[in-house]
């Protein structure tokens, strides 16, 4: 769903080789995974049911190699979402999917802020060992275009962004890594971050 293309093509800007793939057996070889995505919740996992990959992304992130979800597909790997009604997700990551400012309608705004959430924004770290984050400061700025957000438990979350009320905007426990923003969209830093990524178990480029 979206920006597959643009997420490899950062990837090979870095000296990555990255493929698509719809194998389930080219995803459990893979060294590493990553699950991009745009678009709405539901669609997204009905395509991923059609492929028959919703049970190999699940093996995958439970085999313990690195996993990175991207924008919905950080949103597809909590249990479900609000999104147009409710859908069941990935389940790997505990949580559930939910709108900003949920008592508004779509159109309004809070404090001068639009849903969805478009733009740069600044992301609060809460866990400095995190992988992700190596030669990334605190309150760096990151491209963001979303409506919904993911609400994991506390112990998942790795960074926060503040958008009106403050959100959890980078998840990671162990293999398992997400961003709700763009790295790909996000300029040297958004880079710097999928360089990180990439040279999770192994020596450094």
């Amino acid at each position: 769903m979206g920006n597959l293309r643009s997420v490899q093509k950062a990837l090979e800007l870095l000296g990555e080789q990255a493929d698509f793939t719809k194998d389930p057996k080219e995803v459990a070889d893979a060294e590493k995974l990553i699950l991009p995505g745009v678009g709405a919740f539901g669609a997204a996992m009905r395509n991923l049911e059609k492929l028959d990959l919703v049970q190999p992304i699940r093996d995958f992130a439970l085999s313990g190699k690195p996993f990175l979800g991207i924008c919905l597909g950080m949103q597809l790997l909590l249990e479900e979402s609000e999104e147009q009604g409710l859908f069941e997700g990935l389940g790997i990551v505990p949580g559930r999917v939910v709108r900003f400012f949920q008592s508004r309608k779509p159109n309004d705004s809070i404090a001068g802020l639009k849903v969805p959430h478009m733009g740069w924004n600044t992301i609060s770290i809460k866990t400095s060992n995190c992988p992700l984050f190596k030669d990334i400061p605190d309150g760096a700025s990151f491209y963001f275009v979303h409506s919904f957000y993911p609400a994991p438990p506390e112990d998942w979350i790795s960074a926060t962004t503040f958008y009106g009320e403050e959100f959890c905007s980078v998840i990671w426990k162990g293999n398992i890594f997400a961003t709700q923003f763009h790295p790909e969209k996000s300029g040297a830093v958004g880079l710097r971050l999928l360089r990180n990524f990439a040279n999770i178990g192994r020596a450094e480029k």
